[in-house]
């Protein structure tokens, strides 16, 4: 083969790399991440704070979100499972909540079916009730449900999410029984807490961001959190003498039958994502604890975490 020709191909397929990488990076620039759940709860929150991040450090070209309720997340991955497949360009926000809710739901669909990108952020929870409730601390909330479980009601997240399962180690913690508690569930975050803050239920249960600008504004009572410890204006539950330690945590999964190649555009780019001075920023203004866990960590931890969930649901009452 003449020394042109050897330069032609040379050329050639340097070129065809060139423009293979191009259509990668191109494919990750544009990116859509599913919510699936309605406007105003964590799991929205996460996928727009996402998005502000992407685009502003550069990292993507443009990114879409939309929101698709329901069912705890039983609805947005049926939806994702089937529509997504072999989509490098679509990621989904889930978290301990859908672990929960989709075996609560008995969804034929599970998480084994996504693609595990990574675990982003941990938030504790928080119980409130209304600003002029007669329950003023951890103790009186205890005493209401040991009394009669069924007759405090609770406003969350869906059924079988961290929130339900909360509500009812809670009710465990105190000595009620926690299969008689009365917990209704929302699918948005804004839902429940017009609920909470109309005074149509007892107490209210959600991350602590969710109902910060609410206690700040004094329009909500922060009866507790669900950290080892708290400090005067933000007491543990703990500390109240009620033994109930429990921490949500949302993570990141792409499409199923996406290629080796599709997965690490993607994971590169949520790792640039986790380690960027805008995300940094957002996590301090929404206070969601760095949680990061990527690759085969993450889908060990999702795999255990679902086991552990099941156990707990079913000593609950909540799964049989």
């Amino acid at each position: 083969m003449s020394q042109y020709r050897k330069g032609f191909w040379r050329g050639a397929l340097a070129a065809a790399a060139v423009a293979g990488f191009a259509t990668t990076a191109m494919a990750q620039s544009e990116l859509k991440i599913m919510a699936p759940a309605a406007p105003g709860g964590g799991w929205d929150q996460t996928a727009r704070s996402m998005q502000q991040a992407l685009t502003t450090a550069g990292l993507a070209k443009s990114v879409q979100v939309t929101n698709v309720p329901g069912a705890g997340g039983s609805i947005g991955i049926a939806q994702f499972v089937n529509g997504a497949k072999g989509d490098g360009s679509q990621l989904m926000v889930m978290g301990y909540v859908m672990v929960g809710a989709l075996l609560t739901n008995k969804s034929p669909v599970t998480l084994d079916q996504t693609t595990p990108i990574a675990r982003l952020t941990g938030e504790y929870e928080a119980i409130v009730v209304p600003a002029d409730s007669p329950i003023k601390n951890a103790k009186d909330l205890a005493a209401a449900v040991k009394a009669d479980p069924a007759k405090v009601t609770w406003a969350g997240g869906s059924a079988g999410g961290v929130d339900h399962i909360a509500v009812a180690l809670f009710a465990k913690a105190v000595g009620a029984d926690p299969t008689k508690i009365n917990y209704i569930p929302f699918s948005g975050g804004g839902e429940s807490l017009a609920a909470i803050l109309g005074g149509k239920v007892t107490a209210g249960i959600s991350g602590y961001g969710e109902f910060e600008s609410q206690i700040k504004a004094g329009k909500l009572r922060l009866i507790g959190l669900t950290t080892p410890k708290g400090t005067p204006d933000m007491p543990s539950l703990k500390e109240q003498g009620v033994n109930l330690e429990i921490a949500n945590w949302r993570a990141v999964v792409a499409a199923p039958g996406i290629s080796a190649d599709q997965k690490k555009a993607l994971s590169e780019t949520i790792d640039k994502l986790a380690k960027s001075k805008e995300w940094a920023e957002i996590l301090k203004q929404k206070g969601w604890d760095d949680a990061y866990l990527s690759g085969d960590a993450f889908a060990k931890f999702l795999a255990e975490d679902t086991n552990r969930t099941k156990e707990v649901l079913t000593s609950v009452g909540l799964v049989k």
